[in-house]
C-alpha cells in the first residue's frame, strides 16, 4: 500500500499537471516550463510505478503506452457530424445572413470561428472522463481513435472545473472569452459532454517532422492536414505524441448537464465555448460573437490578411448562428445546418514560369510528374516545385515547358499550377510526352488509366520502399528490421535486393551505427525464421501491384511453388477466385518479366522457402467456400488472426467492414457497431460457439 505521503503527492501531481495542460492549451497561459512539466512527469511515473493499485487512466502519464492497435473500429455518432455549406463572396454570405433574418423573423447574432485546416472529431466525456474520440467518417458513422487522441496533450483526459479559465491573461477584445464577463466559470462536470472540434498540427511542428525525415532519408510529407489524417490514424500512439498535433473545440454534439457561470443553463455557442473552456478545453482566442451583419461581415474581412500570422492553416472563417433556439428553429438539411456557413477565403495565385518538368518513382512503381518553377511568393511562402498530378493532367490544361504559368496553394498549403498563360507561350514550345523509359532505371514504362508506371521489378527507385515493406508484419515479418535500419543496410551498401537481407552476417552488422552484439543476433535469429514463412508471405511482401496478404494466399493456394507460379498463365489467373482482368494481366506481366524469375531464384539460393504452407483449395461442401466473413468482438477460442486463417483455408474471404456484400458475421464477446449493422441488414450471425463447432473444434 502506498504511505499517505506518496499517495498525497500523486494527487498533487496529477492536479498540477492537468492544471498546465490546461493553461498552455485552453488558456495560451503557461505558468510551468517545458522542462519543469517533464521533471514532474517522470516523478509521477515514478511514484505510479511503485504504487500499481493508485492507477488512474486518466492520469497524465496515461497519454501513451500499450501494444500497437490491431485497426479502428467503425462507431456511430450519438448525433451525426454533418458537413458546412461553403459560400465564396460576401454577397452569398449576406444572402444567407437574410435567409436566416427572414426564417426566424429578426436579425441572429452570429459568432465567427477560424475555420483551420485539420481533422474534424468528436470527443465524449462521460461524467467528466475522455471515453470515446471519433473521426467525422461519413457524418453518421467514425473510426475510433481513442487511444491517439488520449496522446495528444491539448486534450484533456479529465475535465475539471475551474474558478478562472483565463489563467492570468486578459483576453482580446471581441474574443468570446471576453465577450460575456462572467460566463467563464462552469458549475459543474456535465453527465455527457460531446465536444467536437479540429485537430491539427501546427506548422512549425510540421516544419519539424519534416527536417527530422529528411535527416534519416525517409520521404518527406506534403501537407500538415495529411500528416494530421495519416498520424491520427497510425496503429501506434506514441507516433501521435510525437507529432505534436493540436485540438481546438468548434461544436457540440450530444450535451446533458452542462452549466454556464453561477449554474445558468448555456443557451449558445458562445456560452457553449465558455462554458468547456472552463472545463479545461481548448477553443479559438480568435472567435467572434457578432450582434450585426456588418460586424460578421467586418470579422471574416479583418481576419483575412491575419492568416499569414497564424502558426496554422486557415482557409476560412465558420458562421453559426449563436442561439441554439435558433439553430433549432432553422434546423437542417440531409447534408448541411442551415444555421452555419464556411466562408472560404479564395487561393492567392501567382504568375511564374514553367521550367522543366520531372518524373518521380514511387515505390509501386508509379511515375508523378513535378514541376519545377521560377521561384514565386505565394501565400507568404517561396513556391519552386509543384504536383502536376499525372500525365493525362498535364494534357488537359496543356503544359509546356517554357510557359508562363498561374500558380496558386490549393487549400493555401499545397501548391499548383492551374493554367498556362497561352498569351505569353513561347514560340516552339512543345507538347508535354510522357517518359518512354523509367528515369531511375531505364526499364519499360506503361499507362493505365492515367498513370504511369515503370514495370521493371529491380528499378532501384523502388527497392528501398519495398525492402521496407518486406520486412514488416504481415510479410515476412522480420522483427526488429525497421524503416531506419535499411535505410542504414542500403546505405552502407550491404543489402541491394530481397535476398541480400538473408545473406547478412555478424560482423558487417556490428559495423553498423548503434547496433550491439545482441541486436545484431536477436536480427540474424528473426531473419532465420522468415526463411520459412512460405511462399504466401514472399507475394505478399514482393511489393507486386494488386497483390496483398489475401491475393497472396489465394495464389499460394493454388500454386504450390514460386515455380508453378512463373509457369502460370494469365488464363490460369482470370480463373482465380476475386482476379478480375485487370488484376490476371498484371500479375501475369510481372511474372513472365525476367526480373521476376531473378529474385525467385535469388531468394531459393539464399535459402528462402518458395513452398506454399497454406491449404490446397477446398472443395464447395464447405459451409464458408465462397462468402464473405466478419469477425467482431473478442474470440475467447483462438485468435484473431488463427480464426481468419482458418476460414480463408476453407475457402471464406476475410473481410474487415460490415456491408450488403457481406455472407456471415461471427459475433465474439463486446461485439459492437459491426453487430448492430449487421443486424441493420438482416445479415447471418454466428456466435463463437457455432464458429467453433463448424470448424470441427468442439463436437455438437
Amino acid at each position: 500500500m502506498a504511505r499517505s505521503s506518496e499517495r498525497e503527492r500523486i494527487i498533487e501531481l496529477r492536479e498540477l499537471l492537468d492544471r498546465a495542460n490546461a493553461a498552455y492549451y485552453a488558456d495560451a497561459a503557461p505558468f510551468m516550463a517545458d522542462s519543469e512539466f517533464d521533471a514532474r512527469l517522470a516523478e509521477l511515473a515514478a511514484l505510479e510505478s511503485r504504487h500499481p493499485e493508485l492507477a488512474d487512466p486518466s492520469s497524465p502519464t496515461q497519454r501513451v503506452g500499450g501494444a500497437p492497435l490491431p485497426g479502428f473500429e467503425s462507431v456511430v455518432h450519438a448525433v451525426p457530424m454533418q458537413s458546412i455549406d461553403n459560400s465564396y463572396s460576401i454577397e452569398d454570405f449576406r444572402a444567407w445572413y437574410r435567409r436566416c433574418a427572414e426564417s426566424l423573423g429578426r436579425d441572429p447574432i452570429v459568432t465567427c470561428d477560424p475555420k483551420i485546416d485539420g481533422v474534424a472529431v468528436s470527443l465524449r466525456y462521460e461524467h467528466g472522463v475522455l471515453t470515446q474520440a471519433l473521426t467525422r467518417g461519413d457524418g453518421v458513422r467514425g473510426d475510433a481513435v481513442t487511444a491517439n487522441v488520449r496522446a495528444i496533450r491539448s486534450v484533456p483526459l479529465r475535465l475539471r472545473r475551474r474558478a478562472d479559465a483565463g489563467g492570468g491573461r486578459g483576453p482580446r477584445a471581441g474574443a468570446v472569452t471576453g465577450a460575456n464577463p462572467g460566463v467563464p466559470e462552469a458549475s459543474g462536470v456535465p453527465e455527457v459532454l460531446e465536444v467536437r472540434g479540429e485537430i491539427f498540427m501546427p506548422t512549425s511542428e510540421f516544419e519539424r517532422v519534416n527536417q527530422e525525415r529528411e535527416a534519416q532519408g525517409e520521404p518527406l510529407f506534403a501537407n500538415a492536414r495529411n500528416s494530421t489524417a495519416g498520424t491520427l490514424k497510425s496503429l501506434d500512439a506514441s507516433v501521435v505524441r510525437s507529432r505534436g498535433l493540436r485540438f481546438v473545440a468548434h461544436g457540440a454534439g450530444e450535451v446533458r448537464g452542462l452549466r454556464g457561470a453561477h449554474g445558468r443553463p448555456v443557451e449558445g455557442y458562445a456560452d457553449f465555448l465558455a462554458a468547456v473552456k472552463a472545463l479545461g478545453v481548448p477553443v479559438s482566442a480568435l472567435t467572434r460573437r457578432c450582434e450585426t451583419l456588418d460586424e460578421a461581415i467586418d470579422a471574416i474581412e479583418g481576419f483575412h490578411d491575419r492568416r499569414a500570422e497564424l502558426d496554422y492553416g486557415v482557409d476560412g472563417m465558420v458562421a453559426k448562428v449563436d442561439r441554439f433556439e435558433d439553430q433549432q428553429t432553422l434546423g437542417s438539411t440531409a447534408k448541411a445546418p442551415r444555421w452555419a456557413v464556411a466562408f472560404k477565403y479564395p487561393a492567392e495565385r501567382r504568375e511564374t514560369v514553367l521550367e522543366r518538368i520531372d518524373w518521380q518513382v514511387g515505390k509501386g512503381g508509379t511515375l508523378t510528374p513535378r514541376a519545377t518553377l521560377a521561384p514565386v511568393l505565394v501565400a507568404g511562402t517561396t513556391v519552386r516545385h509543384a504536383t502536376l498530378h499525372n500525365i493525362e493532367e498535364i494534357r488537359r490544361k496543356d503544359l509546356r515547358v517554357g510557359d508562363a504559368v498561374i500558380v496558386e496553394k490549393a487549400g493555401e498549403i499545397i501548391p499548383q499550377v492551374i493554367e498556362p498563360v497561352l498569351a505569353k507561350r513561347p514560340r516552339g514550345a512543345a507538347p508535354t510526352e510522357p517518359p518512354r523509359e523509367c528515369p531511375a532505371c531505364g526499364g519499360e514504362v506503361v499507362q493505365e488509366g492515367p498513370r504511369l508506371f515503370c514495370v521493371n521489378p529491380g528499378c532501384p527507385a523502388q527497392v528501398r520502399e519495398k525492402l521496407k515493406w518486406f520486412v514488416g508484419r504481415g510479410q515476412m515479418d522480420i522483427d526488429g528490421c525497421g524503416e531506419k535500419l535499411i535505410d542504414q543496410l542500403v546505405d552502407a551498401g550491404l543489402v541491394h535486393s530481397f535476398a541480400d537481407l538473408f545473406r547478412l552476417r555478424r560482423e558487417a552488422l556490428l559495423q553498423l551505427d548503434r547496433m550491439g552484439e545482441r541486436s545484431a543476433d536477436n536480427l540474424l535469429e528473426a531473419i532465420e525464421a522468415a526463411k520459412a514463412r512460405g511462399l504466401s508471405r514472399v507475394l505478399a511482401g514482393l511489393g507486386i501491384r494488386h497483390v496483398g496478404e489475401s491475393a497472396a494466399k489465394t495464389l499460394a493456394r493454388h500454386f504450390r511453388s514460386a515455380d508453378a507460379l512463373l509457369a502460370a498463365s494469365e488464363a490460369d489467373l482470370s480463373a482465380l477466385r476475386d482476379f478480375g482482368p485487370v488484376t490476371a494481366a498484371s500479375v501475369a506481366a510481372w511474372l513472365h518479366s525476367p526480373q521476376a524469375g531473378a529474385i525467385f531464384r535469388d531468394l531459393a539460393r539464399a535459402g528462402v522457402s518458395l513452398e506454399s504452407v497454406e491449404p490446397a483449395p477446398v472443395s464447395h461442401a464447405s459451409p464458408f467456400f465462397g462468402k464473405t466473413v466478419v469477425l467482431t468482438g473478442t474470440l475467447g477460442g483462438m485468435d484473431r488472426r488463427t480464426a481468419t486463417e482458418r476460414l480463408e483455408s476453407l475457402g471464406a474471404k476475410v473481410s474487415g467492414s460490415v456491408s450488403s456484400k457481406t455472407h456471415l458475421v461471427i459475433a465474439g464477446a463486446e461485439a459492437g457497431s459491426k453487430l448492430d449493422k449487421a443486424r441493420e441488414l438482416g445479415l447471418e450471425i454466428w456466435d463463437e460457439a457455432r464458429l467453433l463447432k463448424e470448424l470441427g473444434e468442439i463436437r455438437p
